[in-house]
C-alpha cells in the first residue's frame, strides 16, 4: 500500500475505517458524524454530494433513525435535496438525533472526578469532557474547582494569587499535585 501526500491532499490506497452503523443512539452521534466526516474527506472528496449523502445514510439503520433516512431517500428520489453539502447534512443529523447531546456533554463533565488519578490524567479527561459542553471560562473553572481533590482546591482558592482562567487553574493544580 502506498501513501502519497500532495498540499494536503491524500491518494487513494490509504485505509480509513468506515463509520459504525447509527441507530439513533444519542450517546453515538458525535462519533458517528466525525467517523463520516474523516471518510468522505479522506476518500470521497471528488463524489457528488448526493451521492455522498446516500452513503453516509447507508449506515443509518434500525428504528426511528430509519424511518427518517426512509424519509430523506424519498426526497433524494424526488429531487426535493434540501442540503447543500454532505457537511450541512451531517449537521441536520446531528441536530435531530443529538438534540439534548449539548446536555449529554455536560452530564458527562459533571460526572468526571479527580479521585485516585493524578492531576494531569484529571486533567485530559476533563478537556476531553469539556469540549462537547460549550462551557467557557467561568462555568468551565468553577465545574473544575468541583471535580478535584479538595485538598488541591482549598490551596488554590486560598492562594495569594488564585488562579483566573482555566488554563491556569489546570498549570497550577498540575504544580501542586506533583508536590
Amino acid at each position: 500500500m502506498q501513501v502519497e501526500e500532495s498540499m494536503g491532499r491524500v491518494v487513494a490506497g490509504m485505509k480509513v475505517a468506515r463509520p459504525p452503523t447509527f441507530d439513533r443512539t444519542l450517546s453515538k452521534v458525535s462519533g458517528f458524524v466525525t467517523a463520516c466526516k474523516l471518510h468522505i474527506k479522506m476518500k470521497m472528496r471528488e463524489v457528488a454530494v448526493e451521492e455522498q449523502i446516500q452513503w453516509v445514510l447507508s449506515y443509518i439503520q434500525e428504528g426511528l433513525a430509519d424511518v427518517w433516512k426512509e424519509n430523506v431517500l424519498e426526497e433524494l428520489k424526488e429531487g426535493e435535496l434540501e442540503y447543500k453539502s454532505v457537511g450541512e447534512f451531517l449537521a441536520a443529523i446531528k441536530k435531530k438525533f443529538g438534540g439534548g447531546e449539548e446536555s449529554v456533554e455536560v452530564a458527562k463533565l459533571k460526572r468526571i472526578e479527580q479521585e485516585g488519578r493524578t492531576m494531569e490524567e484529571f486533567i485530559q479527561d476533563f478537556r476531553r469532557a469539556a469540549r462537547g459542553s460549550r462551557y467557557k471560562e467561568r462555568p468551565l473553572v468553577e465545574e473544575f474547582k468541583r471535580r478535584m481533590k479538595g485538598m488541591i482546591r482549598k490551596k488554590l482558592i486560598e492562594a495569594e494569587r488564585p488562579p483566573t482562567s482555566i488554563e491556569q487553574w489546570y498549570k497550577h493544580a498540575t504544580n501542586l499535585d506533583r508536590y
